[in-house]
């Protein structure tokens, strides 16, 4: 057998180079996936920040401007009741009417309403003219709750210079000195307004600014989603039930409208039946993550996939190294003339299997085999048939072992040894007979008609064994030596030599 299979097999490193490097990449991979979730969360936090910041901002705006109006329609109201405003002049009264109202920005009508509906006095003129607006809701709510308080209307268009003009009314109940409904001061105001608003305000493309009243319907919408949003109901909406039911906040969903991912950002205004929706698409919001995202992940793949690369470089570098030392190692090893173990090799083993025997108390078998009158073959013959019988001689000693543990090495000139492990007397005998007979009947070498033969000495160590390994060497020594000077190609064990 090959002198290579008698030892351990040197751990290669590569497992370990590979799994280090699969376990570095794991560990950047889930290193930039940690830092990029939390830069998803960072910039979602900003941009609720942001959000809320503009929410605010629209807020006060509105609830100033909203206080205005309430302030001209107080006015008006208080004027309404006045018993002495009927008697001074028309243009005075007027005046003491709408006096309130100049303040209002974007300010369409401000209209004071009799107990039918009837237009009784305009701002834009002292003579009004007829009309009724018993049908509109700011008028029907006061008519039907004493405590409607301030109303703020749905959207509703008028024609202005050629044109349909989007307005919202607010509105107050006017009562009689017996709390009886008397009538409605109204206020309307142009949805420019708030447009304005809104388009000073930065949002991304695909994001939008909302007002809706309490009832969910739509007042103004920067930049319009959809054509005839205006005045359009959402209050089924999942979206807006949540807004409703919150009051203020922010959460992702996605729009009913269409259908788009976003982030929204709500508030009340006030105490005023109004809610302020920011919704930012969620491109807008994680854009520039996305960004960095995309370059960081592909720089990291660029790396990854570098290091495994590098890697399989280095396993290939390591497994030819690898090769060429297990080359030189069983070159080493064994002896270049036979191919068996050489005689370093054999003390290293043999060391081995005694301790290993002293251990376990399995027995070990030690064969000493010499070639016979090999001097006088090289001498008849010269060296380079002595090397061919050599040659032989080992190619039946290494094929007649056969088990793993097995050791033949050649021990020195035309000696050589094995080891037999697990093997007692017996056993090694017909080992060595095995030996024996096949060398004998080897085809002649260099047509020397004499054949060649070899002989043998056997010693064993079991269990009630006390020597060392030294007398074991020394006992199949002794059984080699005895077998010679016996008549030569045969086999004596060392329990029968004195």
């Amino acid at each position: 057998m090959s002198p290579r299979s008698a030892f351990i097999r040197p751990a290669r490193p590569e497992l370990l180079l590979i799994l280090g490097s699969g376990l570095t990449v794991i560990l950047i991979v889930g290193i930039v996936a940690v830092l990029l979730t939390r830069e998803h969360a960072s910039a979602l936090q900003a941009a609720k920040r942001s959000t809320s910041n503009i929410t605010q901002l629209i807020n006060a705006d509105v609830l100033r401007n909203v206080e205005l109006y309430d302030l001209a329609l107080h006015g008006l109201t208080a004027a309404a009741t006045r018993k002495d405003l009927p008697r001074v002049p028309a243009d005075i009264r007027h005046l003491v009417q709408f006096d309130q109202a100049t303040a209002a920005p974007y300010k369409g009508e401000v209209l004071l309403l009799d107990k039918t509906g009837a237009v009784t006095a305009d701002s834009s003129t002292l003579t009004p003219t007829p009309r009724n607006f018993a049908n509109n809701d700011f008028f029907q709510v006061h008519q039907q709750d004493t405590d409607a308080g301030l109303f703020i209307s749905r959207p509703f268009k008028v024609r202005c210079d050629c044109n349909q003009v989007w307005r919202i009314a607010f509105s107050r109940r006017v009562s009689g000195p017996d709390a009886e409904f008397a009538g409605v001061a109204v206020a309307t105001m142009r949805l420019a307004y708030f447009d304005q608003l809104f388009n000073s305000l930065t949002i991304g493309s695909g994001s939008s600014i909302n007002l809706l009243n309490s009832s969910g319907i739509l007042l103004a919408q920067q930049p319009l989603l959809e054509r005839d949003m205006i005045d359009k109901d959402l209050s089924t909406r999942p979206n807006f039930k949540r807004m409703l039911r919150e009051g203020s906040g922010s959460f992702r969903g996605v729009s009913s409208v269409d259908g788009t991912p976003r982030l929204y950002t709500f508030t009340n205004v006030g105490t005023l039946p109004l809610i302020v929706v920011v919704a930012l698409s969620s491109d807008d919001v994680f854009a520039a993550w996305k960004r960095a995202a995309l370059l960081i992940s592909g720089a990291t793949g660029v790396l990854c996939i570098g290091l495994l690369w590098l890697t399989w470089l280095l396993r290939l570098e390591l497994r030819r190294r690898y090769r060429a030392e297990a080359v030189l190692s069983e070159l080493a090893a064994t002896d270049a003339l036979t191919s068996l173990a050489n005689r370093r090799t054999l003390d290293q083993r043999l060391r081995l299997e005694w301790d290993r025997a002293q251990r376990s108390g399995e027995p070990l078998a030690l064969l000493m085999i010499d070639v016979d009158h090999f001097k006088d073959f090289n001498d008849r013959h010269g060296h380079q048939a002595g090397d061919e019988a050599l040659r032989s001689v080992a190619q039946v000693i290494d094929s007649s072992i056969r088990r793993p543990a097995d050791l033949a090495a050649r021990y020195g000139g035309e000696e050589f040894a094995v080891i037999l492990p697990h093997t007692d007397g017996n056993g090694a005998g017909l080992i060595a007979e095995h030996i024996r007979s096949a060398v004998e009947h080897l085809p002649p070498v260099a047509g020397d008609t004499n054949p060649v033969t070899v002989s043998i000495g056997v010693a064993t160590r079991d269990k009630n064994s006390h020597g060392s390994l030294e007398e074991l060497l020394l006992s199949a020594d002794r059984a080699l030596y005895e077998a010679k000077h016996s008549g030569r190609n045969r086999i004596v064990d060392a329990q029968g030599v004195q």
